[in-house]
């Protein structure tokens, strides 16, 4: 399959971001949800910083708290045997004393808006930052669903209570309503379709099961964007393939003659991730048409292979224009990326069932 990366990429690094705060850095600009508004196109990017610790012993961890609405620091001292610090994402407690993990960055949502899809200016402040206690450790990873002039954000908040789905809603990128938890924990990659189908609104989601089941794509129905149920399993891991790991949704699904064309990412169990293709029934998305036997796009540049947690391209959002599918996609949990594809290329690759 033909890939035209962009000359440009990476798009946007954290290099170009501006902290928040002037004691933070920004270690991550990626997994942006993208929209089209007026003539410009925007990328929601999930910026992540963390507070700069100038003691090698000496670890800290950003958090929320709703109560006083200002971000407190934690420290941890790298000797405390209490915790594993092996993961430079998290602080994990490996103590039988009670307690949480916590996550050494904090993300949040900034909008960089370009007029020719190549070149961005980045907003200088956050767009959707955490507001309560759900969203005590971030909000990450958003995608975006234009329904009518409405726009629908939609992320995974992220706080000790677990990972859920909350959405916003906005129709100028400027005011915001929020609208609250819409998939409690564990889940997240949540994906709305763009209209209703047979009267009813469609959602892909991924519940992160840690008993019994693997990280797999489901399928719920709503009357109303807000509370979703009927939920059913949609499709599954895959032995020996790319996305044998972990699934889950990509991008919002695109309307095409052959079906509802949905671009997810795929891992296996050494964490590459990939991102491939399903087709699902026009009339019934819960009907699985064909799927990608091999990846659509997979890490091969440099910037995607390297980074704070390579081998990994991870899109939330494309543009369609004709036969154009433009993938804005994450490289490597760090930076933001393009390429271009066919649409009609996608689609013949498919295995039909």
């Amino acid at each position: 399959m033909k890939v035209y990366r962009y000359e440009e990429n990476p798009l946007i690094t954290p290099a170009d971001v501006k902290p928040h705060r002037e004691d933070f850095e920004v270690i991550g600009a990626f997994n942006a949800g993208v929209a089209k508004y007026k003539d410009e196109v925007l990328m929601l990017l999930r910026i992540a910083e963390r507070p700069i610790s100038n003691d090698p012993k000496i670890v800290k961890a950003p958090v929320f708290n709703p109560k006083t609405n200002e971000l407190e620091i934690v420290e941890f001292h790298t000797d405390d045997k209490r915790y594993d610090f092996s993961d430079p994402r998290v602080i994990r407690n490996v103590s039988k004393q009670q307690g949480f993990e916590y996550l050494t960055s904090l993300s949040y949502i900034r909008i960089a808006r370009s007029k020719d899809g190549h070149n961005f200016a980045i907003d200088e402040n956050p767009f959707i930052y955490p507001t309560n206690e759900l969203e005590t450790f971030g909000i990450e990873d958003p995608r975006v669903t234009q329904i009518g002039d409405t726009y629908y954000i939609y992320f995974s908040a992220v706080s000790p209570l677990g990972v859920g789905e909350s959405m916003v809603s906005t129709k100028d990128f400027i005011t915001v309503e929020h609208h609250g938890m819409i998939f409690a924990p564990e889940n997240k990659d949540v994906l709305i379709f763009s209209e209703k189908i047979n009267g009813k609104y469609y959602a892909l989601h991924r519940p992160s099961l840690k008993s019994i089941g693997d990280p797999e794509i489901w399928i719920a129905e709503s009357n109303n964007l807000l509370y979703w149920g009927n939920h059913k399993h949609l499709m599954g891991l895959r032995e020996g393939m790319w996305d044998s790991g972990r699934i889950g949704g990509g991008a919002v699904p695109i309307k095409t003659e052959k079906g509802w064309l949905e671009l997810y990412h795929g891992a296996t169990p050494e964490n590459r991730y990939c991102m491939g293709a399903v087709l699902l029934d026009l009339e019934d998305p819960t009907k699985v048409i064909a799927r990608s036997d091999k990846p659509v796009l997979e890490p091969e540049a440099d910037y995607e292979k390297e980074g704070f947690f390579g081998d990994v391209v991870f899109s939330c959002g494309v543009l369609v224009e004709g036969d154009t599918v433009k993938m804005y996609y994450g490289v490597a949990d760090t930076s933001m990326a393009c390429a271009e594809l066919s649409l009609q290329e996608i689609l013949g690759s498919l295995t039909y069932y």
